[in-house]
């Protein structure tokens, strides 16, 4: 017999990763579970039925999202019908803040118990969302120790779970230099260009530019990309070719983090995976593109000094930041020249991102978020730990 249904819905791929770490741990304890909702491969292999796939919810930026407004009111929509049919025993969103807050208050509605698992950055900017999200759910599962503080003071349970990536980082990995027959000698840069194709689509061709423009000027460069899931090569090569530039295109799941552990130095948009980069050490440049409409109602209300999650983590300036028309292939070039010619620069960087991973605290982040779901799903609340 079925076991108790469990509906949880990611919206992007670092959600998708999330929940599937979150499902596994899960199953371990209860078998019996059964998964449905939005995701993408990784729920899929943790054994999730998905409705709807994170390729169709990949927007960015506040204009982007009020554009594709129409289409992502039928996809919530279509959610919304699937709470009210199957009435699962639980609701588990994870990120994808805007959509998945107005799914848990469909649930809420419906009484159904509902645990957002990874904060909006409330204490970034919007800060009072946290109304909102008292009204949308039961519980939050949070990855960051100084997040729980605004919960606990809006009387909102909550509990620190830590971060996934920590116990990922250390996985053992491939030797991508041997498997690649890439000989020594030859210095590794990455580029990552996100995971969504509005991402993709503002930064690839920087990327490339930046990249020639570094073939030109330095000797014995090879250029890894890893690509994100659902994005293929001939994708990249529409929106700028590769053509005779010594590059290296990378399909699979943990490519981007055997990329991030091979390169000398990542060119990287911003966001999670700025935070596995600085797990492994690894200098980087970070940028971020959007439209100049998203970019100047962001400007209005974020109220933090930077936007890389390894800077924010690790709490100063770690690693430079280059966004919107700060951005473009010459300056990107220049930099990465500077740090490539210091050997000193590179070694002090890679010191200086050790203090992400302490901050980030221990591992077994996927158990004890697992522990959350479960204590919601046995007595439909969560219980208050002391501070």
């Amino acid at each position: 017999m079925s076991g108790p249904h469990i509906v949880v819905c990611a919206g992007e791929t670092s959600g998708d990763n999330l929940a599937a770490g979150m499902m596994r741990s899960l199953r371990e304890r209860r078998p019996d579970l059964v998964f449905t909702g939005m995701g993408g491969e990784a729920m899929r292999d943790a054994g999730a039925e998905t409705l709807i796939d994170v390729s169709e919810l990949a927007v960015m930026g506040l204009w982007e999202v009020i554009t594709q407004y129409r289409r992502l009111r039928g996809l919530l929509h279509r959610m919304q019908r699937h709470l009210e049919e199957t009435r699962p025993a639980l609701l588990v969103l994870v990120d994808y803040v805007e959509f998945n807050l107005r799914l848990g208050a469909h649930a809420r509605r419906l009484g159904i118990p509902v645990l957002f698992y990874v904060s909006p950055q409330i204490w970034a900017w919007r800060q009072k969302r946290i109304h909102r999200i008292k009204r949308s759910v039961d519980a939050m599962a949070v990855l960051f120790p100084f997040e729980t503080r605004v919960y606990k003071e809006h009387g909102v349970p909550v509990r620190y779970v830590g971060n996934p990536l920590v116990d990922q980082m250390d996985a053992p990995l491939r030797d991508l230099r041997r498997e690649l027959g890439i000989p020594e000698g030859t210095r590794l840069l990455g580029l990552l260009p996100g995971s969504r194709r509005g991402e993709i689509q503002r930064h690839w061709p920087v990327l490339l530019a930046t990249a020639r423009c570094l073939q030109r000027e330095c000797e014995n460069l090879h250029f890894l990309v890893p690509l994100a899931p659902g994005i293929r090569g001939e994708y990249l090569e529409a929106l700028a070719p590769t053509e005779s530039l010594p590059i290296t295109l990378l399909t699979g799941p943990g490519r981007a983090r055997e990329v991030m552990a091979a390169s000398e130095l990542l060119l990287i948009s911003s966001g999670t995976a700025t935070l596995e980069a600085a797990l492994l050490r690894t200098p980087m440049i970070v940028i971020y593109r959007m439209s100049p409409i998203s970019h100047a109602l962001f400007s209005r209300l974020v109220r933090v000094p930077h936007v890389a999650l390894a800077n924010i983590v690790g709490g100063g300036r770690l690693v430079p930041e280059r966004l919107q028309r700060a951005a473009e292939p010459a300056s990107l070039c220049r930099e990465a020249l500077d740090l490539l010619r210091n050997p000193t620069q590179l070694a002090a960087m890679r010191d200086a991102l050790e203090a992400v991973r302490s901050r980030l605290g221990p591992g077994g982040a996927d158990r004890r978020a697992a522990d959350v779901a479960l204590e919601l799903l046995e007595t439909g609340r969560l219980r208050q730990e002391p501070d």
